[in-house]
């Protein structure tokens, strides 16, 4: 009788020591599932609604993007990039979308409605608006360490870089780079940067 109560402990003790480890594993992979999850959330889905048409004909008034946060903390924008950024890191502005025009260093000056960069005429291969207004540009200025100068691509209607307000963008402002829009559907896709 001893024996039989002894052994049904025995196996009581074995079936919970095997719960327990299946239970640990379980629990184990939906913390790693969830953990992965937000990470990718964070870093690659931040999603920010686009405010006016100052990005036409690539972003759209309202249009919803997700915004890579982490690509900055590995490389340095380029030349044609879509960054998202707050003003000045105002933290109580919205976010601005503008496409990267002068990286840190550079001599930039807009002339009769032509962009140079140190000294040389800019070529863009993507489509935007005429530039009637130079504002800051319309003297050469010279982009600091971390400083880049951005445009919108409706250049008519953008609050950018021109603006004294707005100026030059620090690299510590950026919150990352644009590059998907999930909605309204009509627009949904991977952004073209270049």
């Amino acid at each position: 009788m001893r024996e039989l109560s002894l052994e049904k402990i025995r196996k009581r003790r074995r079936r919970f020591v095997r719960d327990f480890k299946t239970a640990s594993v379980w629990a184990f992979q939906i913390f790693v599932v969830c953990l992965f999850a937000f990470v990718l959330v964070w870093y690659f889905g931040q999603r920010i609604s686009t405010v006016g048409d100052s990005m036409k004909p690539i972003l759209h008034n309202g249009d919803i993007v997700l915004v890579n946060r982490i690509i900055y903390d590995a490389k340095n924008p380029k030349r044609g990039e879509i960054v998202v950024f707050k003003p000045n890191g105002n933290e109580n502005s919205h976010d601005y979308i503008k496409r990267v025009i002068g990286l840190p260093g550079e001599r930039i000056q807009i002339l009769d409605g032509e962009i140079l960069i140190n000294g040389e005429k800019l070529s863009e291969s993507y489509e935007t608006t005429a530039l009637e207004d130079a504002g800051i540009a319309a003297e050469e200025v010279t982009l600091g360490k971390n400083e880049y100068f951005v445009l919108g691509d409706n250049r008519l209607s953008s609050e950018d870089s021109r603006n004294a307000d707005i100026g030059f963008v620090k690299k510590e402002y950026l919150e990352g780079r644009a590059w998907f829009i999930i909605g309204p559907k009509e627009h949904f896709g991977f952004i073209k940067s270049k």
